[in-house]
């Protein structure tokens, strides 16, 4: 047996009619590679939040059934503890995000055997004031677009909602200033969105920034400027190897360990896809924070 202890949990009430389905598609893989399985339901993030909390010093691993969300809660749970269980995702939810970060499969069958056969590699934490995220930090068009989002459509579009959200957004951007205190250095423009990243990931989209690295200690800073086409063709641009970031003119990117975020009007963050506080804000890493599996073929 790979694990001891594991707790399995899901969300009863999400995607109700398929609950049945995915459960016979995992729990029997999970169960080979996990002595003592728990399986819980919960039917509200509070009761998600509260069963991690009682479990998390208990088990040696925490597999969880569902999307960035509830991951999201997951790790603002466990961080503070003294003792963090193995994390592993299967993807539940509308982007899965992270889990592709960590090369999961999206197909639920493939990715229990990920987790179950998979390897366990300590990811880094972003932080900000008391709470915690593991893919973005973003402001601008990223927490416009979570904000624009229509929820019926989400529920019957799942991921197209998000372009449908951002097309939408990108029409209404207006650029604002800002200033980052970033490692004792200071940048400060105009742009529609700054994201600090952990993971490359968002929407499903795979952002082409070679540097993000879930274990390299550093976040990643990138500023865009204008909603328009050449700032994103500057974006492709940077996964090719020959591109100097120094020379950008559309987008500003670096990479830093402490960073301070302030805007000329107040910004509503979004932290990996929930809308949580607003600037000015103070964010910093904690290195190799969180045990989590990924799927090393899949990386």
């Amino acid at each position: 047996m790979k694990y001891e202890h594991g707790l399995f949990i899901y969300n009863g009430t999400a995607g109700n009619e398929h609950t049945e389905q995915k459960l016979s598609q995992t729990l029997p893989v999970l169960a080979k590679a996990i002595k003592k399985l728990t399986v819980i339901q919960t039917e509200t993030i509070e009761e998600a939040k509260a069963t991690f909390e009682a479990y998390a010093e208990d088990v040696d691993i925490m597999i969880l059934l569902g999307g960035d969300g509830t991951l999201h809660e997951c790790v603002n749970t466990i961080a503070p503890l003294g003792k963090r269980p193995v994390v592993a995702i299967l993807p539940g939810g509308t982007c899965n995000d992270f889990s592709r970060a960590l090369g999961m499969p999206q197909n639920l069958t493939q990715a229990a055997r990920a987790i179950a056969n998979g390897e366990v590699t300590d990811v880094d934490v972003g932080k900000t004031d008391g709470r915690y995220f593991l893919n973005f930090w973003g402001v601008g068009l990223v927490s416009d677009t979570s904000l624009n989002i229509d929820e019926d459509q989400k529920k019957n579009l799942g991921v197209l909602s998000y372009f449908m959200s951002t097309l939408r957004t990108v029409n209404q951007a207006t650029p604002f200033k800002y200033k980052i205190d970033a490692d004792n250095k200071q940048h400060e423009g105009e742009g529609v969105l700054i994201l600090v990243l952990n993971g490359r990931f968002i929407g499903t989209r795979e952002l082409p920034l070679p540097t993000v690295s879930l274990d390299d200690g550093k976040l990643d800073v990138l500023v865009i400027k204008n909603s328009t086409l050449a700032s994103f063709r500057e974006l492709l641009s940077m996964n090719n190897p020959e591109t100097n970031s120094q020379q950008l003119t559309e987008l500003t990117h670096f990479q830093a360990t402490s960073i301070k975020v302030s805007t000329s009007e107040e910004k509503a963050i979004d932290m990996d896809g929930e809308i949580d506080g607003t600037t000015p804000d103070e964010i910093t890493i904690l290195p190799h924070h969180i045990p989590m599996v990924k799927n090393p073929s899949g990386v």
